[in-house]
Formats: C-alpha cells, sequence, structure tokens
C-alpha cells in the first residue's frame, strides 16, 4: 500500500496517473455538447449505491472507467455556454493548474511551519485586494471557502466590536453589562433582497433569525436607503443596539448593488459596523470599464469576496477583508501545540491567528496563477463580457412578448417569467414556469436557476461564461416557452 503513497519513489507513478485523469477530463470537455445528461436521482442514485466501497479495483485505469460511468458522464459542465444557472463560473486554466499544484504540494495554511512561502503568498493577495477595494494601510483579512463563511467571520468581528463598544459606554456610566445581556439587544440590517447567509449567521452567532431587520428594496432591487434611516432611529429609539449593516453589491437573484455611499454615511452617522457583501459583484474590482459601480466600497469595514464566482477561479476560493487588522483578534486563539502566544511576539506570521478554521488549503495559489498569468485587467475584461451579454440579453427578453423581465441588470443576472396568452390562473402561470425549468433540466439541453420575486415563481440566467452568446439565449428562451406552452395546453385542457 505504500506505492500509493506521493514521495519520491512514486513521483513516476503520479506523473501517469494525473496525466491520465487529466487526459480524460479534456477528452470529456472537448466533447461535451450539452451542460449535462438530463439523468435523474432515480437512474443514478442506485448505481452508486451498489458499488461496494469495501471491494477496491486496485488499477487506477479502472477505477477511472467506474468515475467516468458514476460521475465524469453525468456532472454539470459549468463551461457549457448554456450553463446559465447559479453562480458557478467556467474556471480559467491558470487556476486549474495551481489547483493541481496545491493539492500535491498539500500545504496548511494555519501556521507559518506548514506553509512558509504559501502565507506569505496569501498575505501578499490580501493585501492586494485590500487596495484594490482601497480599505486603506491597516486593511488586511483572510481567504475562506466561500461567501457564506466570509460573512459569518465578518459578522462575527462585527457582534464583537459592538458588544465591546456598549460596554465600554457603560463602563463610562459607572455600569457592568454582561455580554449576555447585550446579545438579545443587538441587531442586523440587511435589504431584503440580501443572501440568507446574513440570516444563518445571526442565528449561528447566539442572536437569533429575528436580529436581522430587512430593509425593503427600490424598483431596481436595491436598498432602499431612507428606509434603512428610519430602521437605525427605530432601533436607538427602542433601546436596541445597531451591530451591523450588510450593504450587497450583487446580490444573488438580481446582480443588483445597494447605494454604497449612502450606506456608508449611514453607518458613520450611527456609529454601526458596515459590511458589504460583494461576494458577486467583486469582480468589479478589476474591470477595466466598471470599477466605479463599487464606489462607496472603500468605507467598509469588512468585505467579502468570492474570486470562485466573478474571477474564474475553481472552487474555493473566497475572501474576507478587513479595515482596521485589530479587529480579528475577536478570531485569535492561542493553543500551546500550535500558534503560541510566543510567535507571536516574535513576528511568525500564523494565520490561524486570524482565521475561524485551522486546518486550510492553499486555495490562495489558484489566484495568483491567474494574476502571474493573465493580469488583473484579463480577468477583469472577461466579467465586461458577460454584463455586455447580460444587457444584450435584457434587450432580448425585454423585446419578446412571451416574458416579462424584472428589472435591467446592473451586472450579469437578468430575472424573467413566462406570460402565458390570454386570461390564465396567476398559480396556473406559476406552474408553467416551475414546470419550464424543471423540463429543461430533465432534457439537459441547457440549465436555468429560478426563484419567487414578490411571492411569484420567476426563472433566472446567472451569466457568468464568456463563450455564451445571444444566440444561445434566444435558444434557450424558445425552449423554456415551448416546454412553458406545453404544460399550459395540457393543463387547460384537463379543466375544460
Amino acid at each position: 500500500m505504500r506505492s500509493h503513497l506521493l514521495n519520491e519513489t512514486t513521483a513516476d507513478l503520479y506523473r501517469r496517473s494525473v496525466t491520465e485523469g487529466v487526459a480524460r477530463v479534456a477528452a470529456k470537455i472537448a466533447t461535451t455538447e450539452r451542460p449535462h445528461t438530463g439523468i435523474s436521482v432515480g437512474e443514478l442514485a442506485p448505481v452508486i449505491n451498489g458499488i461496494d466501497l469495501d471491494r477496491p479495483l486496485e488499477d487506477p485505469a479502472a477505477v477511472l472507467d467506474e468515475l467516468e460511468e458514476v460521475y465524469l458522464r453525468d456532472a454539470v459542465y459549468f463551461h457549457h455556454p448554456r450553463y446559465l444557472g447559479h453562480l458557478n463560473c467556467p474556471v480559467v486554466i491558470p487556476a486549474v493548474l495551481g489547483e493541481a499544484v496545491l493539492s500535491a504540494v498539500n500545504s496548511s495554511l494555519d501556521t507559518w511551519d506548514q506553509s512558509i512561502g504559501g502565507t506569505l503568498i496569501e498575505r501578499r493577495l490580501i493585501d492586494w485586494t485590500a487596495r484594490r477595494i482601497g480599505l486603506g494601510p491597516a486593511a488586511d483579512g483572510i481567504f475562506t471557502s466561500g461567501g457564506s463563511q466570509s460573512n459569518f467571520h465578518a459578522l462575527l468581528l462585527a457582534r464583537d466590536e459592538a458588544c465591546r463598544l456598549v460596554m465600554q459606554h457603560a463602563l463610562d456610566e459607572g455600569r457592568e453589562p454582561a455580554k449576555a445581556d447585550i446579545l438579545p439587544k443587538l441587531r442586523i440590517f440587511s435589504s431584503e433582497a440580501s443572501h440568507f447567509s446574513v440570516k444563518k449567521s445571526a442565528a449561528m452567532l447566539g442572536l437569533g433569525y429575528e436580529a436581522v431587520i430587512c430593509v425593503p428594496v427600490d424598483r431596481n432591487r436595491r436598498m432602499d436607503a431612507s428606509l434603512l434611516a428610519l430602521e437605525l432611529e427605530n432601533c436607538r429609539r427602542e433601546g436596541l443596539f445597531p451591530m451591523a449593516v450588510v450593504a450587497t453589491a450583487g446580490t444573488t437573484d438580481f446582480g443588483s448593488i445597494d447605494p454604497l455611499p449612502e450606506i456608508a454615511r449611514l453607518a458613520a452617522e450611527h456609529s454601526v459596523w458596515m459590511h458589504v457583501d460583494a461576494a458577486y459583484g467583486c469582480g468589479l474590482l478589476v474591470s477595466p470599464t466598471r470599477r466605479h459601480l463599487l464606489d462607496g466600497i472603500e468605507h467598509a469595514d469588512s468585505v467579502t469576496v468570492d474570486y470562485h464566482k466573478s474571477f474564474f477561479q475553481p472552487v474555493s476560493s473566497s475572501a474576507v477583508l478587513v479595515r482596521d487588522r485589530d479587529t480579528l483578534r475577536h478570531a485569535t486563539y492561542h493553543a500551546d501545540y500550535l500558534n503560541p502566544r510566543r510567535m507571536a511576539d516574535e513576528q511568525i506570521p500564523n494565520q490561524v491567528d486570524k482565521s475561524i478554521q485551522t486546518t486550510r488549503r492553499f486555495d490562495a495559489l489558484k489566484l495568483w496563477m491567474t494574476l502571474r498569468t493573465m493580469g488583473a485587467d484579463g480577468l477583469g475584461s472577461l466579467f465586461d463580457e458577460v454584463i455586455d451579454l447580460a444587457a444584450a440579453g435584457w434587450k432580448i427578453i425585454d423585446a419578446d412578448p412571451r416574458f416579462e423581465a424584472v428589472v435591467e441588470p446592473q451586472i450579469s443576472t437578468l430575472v424573467f417569467r413566462y406570460v402565458p396568452e390570454g386570461e390564465v390562473r396567476a398559480d396556473l402561470a406559476d406552474e408553467a414556469n416551475l414546470h419550464a425549468r424543471k423540463a429543461l433540466f430533465a432534457s439537459g439541453e441547457a440549465v436555468v436557476a429560478g426563484t419567487k420575486v414578490d411571492g411569484r415563481q420567476y426563472l433566472k440566467f446567472t451569466l457568468l461564461n464568456p463563450q455564451t452568446t445571444t444566440d444561445d439565449i434566444s435558444a434557450v428562451l424558445d425552449l423554456l416557452a415551448a416546454h412553458a406552452a406545453q404544460y399550459l395546453g395540457e393543463s387547460l385542457a384537463v379543466h375544460r
């Protein structure tokens, strides 16, 4: 069994095995004609469940053959131009190369003595991102597994900063409140279109879902800053403590960007932590033409970025950035066996000192390889392409009487619905839109997402592939309309 360990004696086997695996994947990508095969759970689950994991195949080629049957054949391929579903991007080759390197070397980015160069590369990329945002010379941050963890990390820091400020104020007045007395009074403000991880984070932080106050959005699905001002005033009036305002730069459903300058002004007036969830919109940081859409983000106390969305990186690749590196101390714990306090005194850079994870992959290498190969402008131009595509797609939908769009896109998401001809019950129209999405997925010809807007069922194109064309968009619209019309025809026939 030692022959399977990667070391100096098995380097040739490693090279042959990885080469064969890459060849299989490359062949699959080169010949993939649809985003996926349309296979159902009922068809695939018995095949996978029937494999005896206690009886190894032993031959790597046989394992790859089996993998073709249980995964590669039926996987959803995000590189296909008719994958228009969730926030999954096609990936750039330099990042995939980085993934291969980091997996083989297997550095753990928690302590210096496990990573060395990896630690410094990650720190350099954090500094680079912070400068792109404009957070200032005291900024810092850490790579994370994704936007949900980044949001959680930021709100953890905001919670403890809020508690510190409330306790300090009370002490100045001669009172000594317990932290347990403060927590139920903390409130987080985010738009009703913000990511679900805001509420989930509040629950995990011991505040409860009810601690999140959802601020209504305007007709462009952006947080209404005037209503945020009212909510902040109400919070103070009721003896509660505003803990954080979460602005979104690229909402999951609409790609809308909240009015960051106005929100920053209100956060400053009320001495509230401002977090910007730019998991989706962070690609604008490298856009050669649209960086201005993020104006105001430089005032944030913390920012979430997901490189695995609009930087075309493989999952996982995210980070949370903070304006003041000292606030990261709220996530610091010194363990004698890992990062004793003396290391900080000796200025040894242990990344675990500011992370809520311990063992952590060297995901930063993927972005490093990408920037060193393509450059920031190269990445940004790809994101610009999909934003241009979304603008063109909106015009197509807006001119098509079969559909109605919700809002003109700010970045690369289109939310719309099929509109039946004549008088059709609202619930039946909803069912037709839901059926169209499911039927299209089952066919394997394309993948689109879905959501609800004001209680009604809508469809969604999330455009992150520069290879997608307006012809692809038109073709998928035709397919959706055909599925919806067929469903309505059959349903109306049954009810006659």
